[in-house]
């Protein structure tokens, strides 16, 4: 486990800039937080460094962004709004399997709300601190991060 203290949405990028950079096809980055924590700040910096250009925004009501004019094609997902029974509908194995789909690195806002996960992927939870900074926590599951941090 890795915890960090990011002082601003600056900072946050930055880190998701490092991530974007580093991994592999097939990863997968299960964000959990509060509303403006910086999940998608953080993801925003993961397609900057896969040399995404096209602009990153949050897929709140469109579910999934397939971002794929990259090095490695990004899958941003938001299950915010959806319950469980909807989110094991929607199949995500298929993206971090790279069933039907370039195989990418996979991030999903709100994992929470997964009734499943896949067996390797990094859980990153996000959350304000009383300073104003923004507290991360990161844990590898079956994966490895050395080289990154």
């Amino acid at each position: 486990m890795i915890k960090l203290t990011l002082a601003n949405a600056e900072h946050t990028h930055e880190l998701g800039l490092k991530l974007g950079r580093a991994l592999p096809a097939l990863s997968v980055i299960l964000l959990e937080g509060d509303l403006g924590a910086g999940k998608t700040t953080l993801i925003k910096g993961i397609g900057e460094g896969l040399g995404i250009t096209d602009p990153i925004v949050s897929p709140t009501f469109t579910l999934i962004n397939e971002y794929t004019s990259s090095r490695i094609p990004l899958y941003h997902l938001d299950l915010y709004r959806l319950e469980q029974n909807e989110v094991e509908a929607l199949n995500l194995e298929n993206y971090w399997e790279g069933i039907e789909v370039i195989p990418g690195i996979v991030a999903i806002e709100w994992a929470e709300r997964m009734p499943y996960k896949p067996n390797s992927y990094i859980n990153i939870h996000l959350t304000h601190t009383e300073e104003g900074n923004r507290e991360v926590t990161i844990t590898p599951f079956n994966c490895v991060l050395d080289e990154i941090f």
